[in-house]
């Protein structure tokens, strides 16, 4: 770089610091000015050397995410100095945690520890060393929320400015985002962040459907923006008359909402109707009067349009867990669309889109904070150590993007669970002893099985006994994640002490047939009785699955496979006829799919989670018994995968199509009339290369479902078969399962 270069970068460096102290959303103090003009220096020297992929400054990235803390979330300058320093360590040799805490004290130091990334940690192939990270990062929850914002606001600006990445690494790094990061900054309250978390994610693991939206949004957007100034001036009126201090706003349907969407009900982007939301913010004179303002503008929005009753949402008589007060109205608007309607005071906003630090801003002390009580009731499950590290995460993340619903203890006492819930998970949120020896429930009075999935409104009683012990059948009827873990960490305490006297059971058994049970022959059983480790071989001679002929016929294998050996040194390995060498050459010539940059042909499986044709964007994941298998990258496992186990992903694409056929299976539904079925048949016999294997049909009331099921060759026919059932008259709904 010349020296004019390097004059303009300390320039805008110097700009983008003064932009931070401009853009905060808590008063600074002079101290606080010191204190975060303090980090600042430190970050610029323990940074002075390093570049991003992009070749800017890296000073750069912490500055923006000091901005995102500041201004988008609303923490404070211990905070923002925390964000300034949150890879010192990592990146700098010259500072240390001890270093920090000496020049900045110790709640900086612990907050820019937290943010440290976690060093590698040896594992097993077959764990996930991601999951272990998340599971650590999660685990920073207790010692200070603020770990987590920061944390979340980094991964925002890292999502940002992907650009210069490989394609695999920022299809990683989305993945994480839309498994992890955007479910938290959801529970936390950042929903601004979280959608464009979402949709960042979307459009590094779909470009092609992300931009596909995005167009149409923008192509939409003036029609939009008229509708919604002719919804404004019907109730503009009336909403005056009242002597309100309000604004009324439009806000856009996030387009990863807007596929979520499509792909629940599919629909075409035209058929969705809902893109946007008006928002009513109001200003209330005194606390007492907030609640009352917001029913009154609900009463003036429901004189003039006709509100669907059963989708009234009330968060204010109800918070969230996250804090989020409002009051959500779907009502007919004009031309006869569904419109929802936010209702928020100005406070109520500044909780929505800041979260954590406006809710804290807000705080009244003498009530329990229920984000508090959430976060210290996730330490007992994250510090479970014998919950498997994927598994945890996997719940942990359903848990995160939950809705709720509010159920009533026998005493009358408020309780918030996900939607979903059981009794059983109640039970467990009360308390792990309540949960543990619970024999039933009562819900509004009357008995219920323990899988009966609650409702708010709900009055639950749960049932105990000193005798009930917790059994395999209740992971069935458990949905939440600290309810899992108990049951799960109960039962592996249970199956341990069966297992240690199954390994006695099988030492003595194998001494009869003379074999020692040791390292080798334990893995010889696990390999022979297709288990996953030793203590499940262990645990089903204790519980008698594995009986004395079946260790017997091990015994047989092990004899035959000994003398196979010999047998196969001793004999000639004979030569290839040229019947065997042309086969070869045709199973080369057209395989499916090639693996890697060397694009490499080798066997694999189709996954039938998602039933991949030729055509569709897919991947390899390399299982631990089944050799490679091939999702599509729209697959509901696909973020699981990436996220979780990253190593074990191999680049996938289709090279020849044309020589093999693939199942697949369309959906359709409509209006019945005559001749409909023959119709339908007459334009999939038309296309050529597409075969109808099946077909099933159901009429109720005039309207029609249906499925078909066809082989075609590739994903362009079946698209083609598809768009000309649509032309068939009466069938509204096409799409392919």
């Amino acid at each position: 770089m010349t020296e004019i270069d390097i004059e303009k970068e300390n320039a805008a460096i110097a700009k983008a610091y003064k932009n931070l102290l401009k853009v905060s959303y808590t008063t600074l103090s002079d101290d606080d000015k010191k204190l975060i003009r303090k980090a600042f220096d430190v970050a610029v020297d323990a940074h002075k050397d390093q570049r991003r992929k992009s070749g800017e400054a890296y000073i750069f990235h912490p500055i923006a995410v000091a901005n995102i803390v500041a201004s988008e979330i609303g923490l404070d300058a211990t905070s923002i100095a925390a964000a300034l320093l949150h890879d010192v360590v990592e990146d700098s040799d010259d500072y240390q945690t001890e270093d920090i805490e000496r020049l900045f004290g110790a709640t900086v130091a612990k907050i820019v520890d937290g943010l440290t990334k976690i060093s590698s940690l040896k594992t097993d192939a077959d764990v996930s060393l991601q999951a272990e990270n998340f599971r650590k990062m999660l685990l920073t929850l207790n010692d200070d929320v603020r770990v987590i914002i920061i944390k979340i606001a980094d991964r925002l600006h890292n999502m940002q400015t992907m650009e210069s990445m490989r394609p695999d690494k920022q299809e990683k790094i989305a993945s994480e985002t839309l498994y992890i990061y955007a479910p938290l900054a959801h529970r936390i309250g950042l929903y601004n962040i979280k959608s464009e978390l979402e949709d960042l994610g979307l459009k590094y693991t779909e470009p092609d459907v992300y931009f596909d939206i995005l167009t149409k949004m923008k192509e939409s957007k003036q029609e939009q923006d008229v509708y919604i100034k002719e919804f404004n001036n019907i109730i503009k009126n009336s909403l005056d008359k009242e002597g309100l201090n309000y604004e009324i706003k439009g806000r856009p349907k996030s387009i990863f909402s807007i596929k979520r969407k499509m792909d629940k009900q599919g629909v075409s982007f035209d058929e969705v109707y809902d893109k946007f939301a008006v928002r009513i913010i109001y200003k209330a004179d005194t606390d007492g009067n907030e609640k009352f303002i917001a029913w009154k503008i609900y009463s003036v929005v429901t004189d003039h349009f006709r509100p669907n009753p059963t989708r009234l949402r009330d968060w204010i008589s109800s918070p969230k867990s996250t804090g989020y007060e409002a009051l959500h109205i779907t009502v007919m608007g004009p031309k006869g669309r569904w419109v929802e309607v936010q209702i928020r005071s100005r406070r109520m906003n500044e909780i929505a889109e800041k979260g954590y630090a406006a809710h804290y801003k807000y705080k009244n002390n003498d009530k329990e904070d229920s984000l508090d009580v959430w976060i210290n009731r996730l330490q007992e499950a994250l510090e479970n150590n014998e919950t498997n590290a994927v598994d945890f995460v996997e719940q942990f993340k359903l848990n995160l993007y939950s809705k709720e619903i509010f159920v009533f203890t026998p005493k009358g006492d408020l309780k918030s669970l996900p939607k979903g819930a059981t009794p059983l998970d109640f039970a467990f949120s009360i308390h792990t002893e309540v949960g543990m020896k619970t024999r039933g429930a009562k819900v509004n009075g009357k008995l219920v099985p323990l899988s009966h999935e609650l409702k708010s409104g709900d009055q639950v009683d749960i049932l105990t006994s000193e005798n009930v012990k917790p059994n395999p059948n209740w992971l069935d009827y458990a949905t939440t994640s600290r309810a899992r873990g108990k049951i799960k960490s109960l039962l592996k305490e249970k199956n341990k002490e069966i297992a240690e006297d199954g390994k006695e059971i099988l030492r003595r058994k194998l001494k009869q047939l003379k074999i020692t049970l040791n390292e080798n022959s334990v893995n010889e059983m696990v390999s022979h009785f297709k288990l996953k480790t030793s203590l499940d071989l262990f645990y089903r001679v204790g519980i008698g699955t594995i009986s004395n002929p079946m260790l017997k016929e091990y015994a047989a294998s092990r004899s035959n496979a000994l003398m196979s050996f010999f047998k196969n040194k001793m004999a000639r390995k004979p030569s290839l006829n040229k019947e065997d060498v042309e086969k070869d050459e045709i199973t080369d010539k057209y395989d499916m799919l090639v693996f890697g940059k060397e694009e490499e042909k080798l066997d694999y499986k189709l996954a039938t989670c998602c039933n991949p044709i030729p055509g569709d964007s897919v991947f390899g994941f390399l299982t631990i018994n089944e050799g490679i298998k091939i999702h599509k990258k729209s697959c509901p496992n696909a973020l699981s995968m990436h996220s979780n186990y990253a190593y074990r992903i191999m680049q996938a694409k289709w090279i020849d199509s044309s020589q093999q056929e693939f199942a697949a299976q369309i959906i359709l539904s409509g209006i019945d009339n005559l001749g409909l079925v023959n119709e339908m048949t007459k334009v999939i016999s038309s296309n050529m290369n597409v075969n109808m294997t099946s077909l099933s049909f159901k009429t109720e009331d005039g309207i029609f479902s249906g499925k078909i099921n066809v082989i075609v060759k590739n994903k362009t026919l079946l698209k083609k078969v598809m768009d000309n059932l649509k032309k068939v008259t009466g069938i509204d709904k096409v799409y392919r399962t």
